[in-house]
């Protein structure tokens, strides 16, 4: 495996996770080893309690936290009786409890004064009631997702590559690591990642390739964002610095 750039100074992630978590056995493998070996997982967060990933960072010793949106739904829908309520009057119930969803889980992550958040597989659109608050703090928050730059955004991205092959309209597809911002998919690329389309290659192998590599480059990717982030604070350092005045 390539290694990513050395961090100048030791690094608190924190890992948003939704399901089994072999991304996140990347980290936790690289952060233990000479690939990312001065970086810790402050903490792992996860949407659905039954994430598996949450049982890897316990066995791991890294504290978890289950932070629960449907629990918010059911604080903001039941304000009202939901029968009577409009379909518009829905709609803005669940934005409100997304709203405050958000803004809690970026209070809780802040909490643990991580220098990077990566979403590995977090299966949840963070709004700007998480984002603003993050970028306020300086802390960047990157995710994988298994697709190159501006092709397939959002859900689903393998199987619709593999239905576009079929289809004749591509020959490759990939994997990204970006930057979060509010549009879905749409950040800085961080590190990016072709894979080749094979013929009579059937959709669980096409996942499976992507998977392996997924793992590889989350690591890569983590470790090229640490060190701009800290090669940033170096600069930011150098600009604020004022020489001593002799008399």
């Amino acid at each position: 495996m390539e290694s990513p750039p050395a961090e100048p100074a030791p690094s608190r992630l924190t890992v948003l996770i939704s399901g089994s978590g072999t991304n996140l056995q990347a980290l936790i493998n690289a952060c233990s080893s000479r690939i990312l070996p001065s970086s810790s997982i402050v903490r792992v967060i996860s949407n659905r309690k039954a994430a598996y990933g949450l049982r890897r960072a316990e066995g791991a010793g890294i504290p978890t936290t289950y932070h629960n949106l449907l629990a918010y739904k059911k604080r903001f829908n039941d304000a009202g009786d939901p029968p009577t309520k409009s379909a518009d009057a829905l709609d803005s119930a669940d934005t409100a409890a997304r709203n405050a969803y958000d803004a809690d889980l970026a209070s809780l992550v802040l909490a643990d004064a991580p220098d990077l958040v990566v979403c590995a597989g977090w299966m949840h659109i963070l709004t700007t009631s998480f984002l603003s608050p993050l970028s306020s703090a300086k802390v960047p928050v990157i995710n994988l997702h298994p697709a190159l730059t501006r092709e397939f955004d959002g859900t689903n991205a393998i199987a619709r590559a593999h239905a576009a092959f079929q289809e004749g309209r591509i020959k490759r597809t990939g994997i990204m690591i970006h930057y979060v911002v509010r549009d879905v998919d749409r950040g800085e690329p961080i590190v990016v990642k072709e894979v080749e389309m094979r013929e009579g290659e059937g959709l669980e192998g096409l996942e499976e390739r992507i998977h392996v590599a997924e793992h590889e480059l989350i690591v890569k990717g983590t470790g090229v964002a640490l060190a701009r982030l800290w090669e940033e604070r170096e600069r930011e350092k150098e600009r604020s610095y004022s020489p001593p005045k002799y008399a």
